[in-house]
């Protein structure tokens, strides 16, 4: 009888974790609301085969076949249409650009448990779809990411050394640092998120350590621009700081936005000028 009892609690107790697990992971998926178009920037609607038959939704955006292309990566739990500000300000530089939503985002296809992997996932995907495009004859590739978008770039030119050149905005430097974060918010005892961590492993194979942008960014022969803001709260100057200190010194920098959050350092009176100054040298446009 005792065993029975065992595997009844045991089957609860693995209900409720995959309950805890998928409300951590949930998010509401919204398609854009804007598009280029509503800025007079043409651009074509494209599909971009992803991991395990899934497909990413995506806006083309050319400037010249013989341009190198900027991959544009959004955020945690936002769509394309948040990259509108980035597209209307790199458009003009003469870079083709690509954004894509990310799966389990926007138009994308679903995934179970989205996590700076998958994004990352979608960026290699992204990639090879730039790679193999008839479209362009340059291979020249960069990535732009925002937040868990940006720890996607880093991991991705980590992984791929088809990526030349990275800029962050708020990237995560390890996806536990940030879910330890959320749990102190809310009061969660450091024993249960360790043991959190351990169940998804094991559940899910969810492996954090492999997907970490800190543990990535040594390996990235790319030139990496990593921007954070001082009072960003989501994703604190720390973990910017320790992506910067695990990186090469050669290639890659930090600037930090005085009196900028997570979300907008674009507005900062110098942000465009770094940044395109930083493309032209890492990423030039034929001449």
């Amino acid at each position: 009888m005792i065993w029975i009892w065992i595997l009844v609690i045991s089957v609860l107790l693995i209900f409720l974790l995959d309950q805890i697990v998928e409300r951590m992971y949930r998010n509401e998926k919204k398609s854009s609301q804007i598009t280029p178009q509503e800025y007079n920037i043409p651009f074509d609607e494209i599909h971009i085969p992803a991991k395990s038959g899934t497909q990413l939704y995506g806006w083309w955006i050319p400037a010249s076949p013989h341009a190198p292309t900027l991959i544009l990566i959004h955020g945690w739990g936002r769509n394309m249409s948040r990259m509108i500000p980035y597209i209307r300000a790199l458009n003009p530089l003469g870079y083709n650009l690509l954004a894509f939503d990310a799966r389990n985002h926007g138009n994308s296809s679903p995934v179970s448990h989205p996590t700076v992997g998958t994004f990352s996932e979608d960026a290699l995907a992204a990639v090879d779809f730039i790679s193999h495009s008839d479209g362009v004859s340059s291979r020249e590739i960069g990535i732009l990411g925002l937040s868990i978008g940006g720890g996607a770039a880093i991991n991705t030119a980590g992984w791929d050394k088809r990526v030349k050149s990275v800029v962050t905005i708020g990237a995560l430097s390890h996806p536990k640092e940030v879910m330890n974060l959320e749990f102190q918010k809310r009061k969660i005892p450091a024993f249960i998120a360790s043991f959190l961590f351990g169940y998804m492993k094991l559940r899910f194979g969810i492996n954090f350590d492999k997907i970490a942008p800190i543990n990535n960014i040594r390996h990235a022969e790319a030139n990496i621009l990593l921007i954070h803001g001082d009072e960003d709260e989501t994703i604190p100057l720390a973990q910017g700081q320790s992506l910067a200190a695990a990186g090469n010194a050669k290639k890659s920098q930090l600037w930090i936005v005085p009196g900028k959050g997570h979300s907008d350092c674009d507005s900062h009176p110098q942000f465009w000028e770094k940044v395109g100054a930083f493309l032209q040298v890492t990423l030039p446009l034929s001449i």
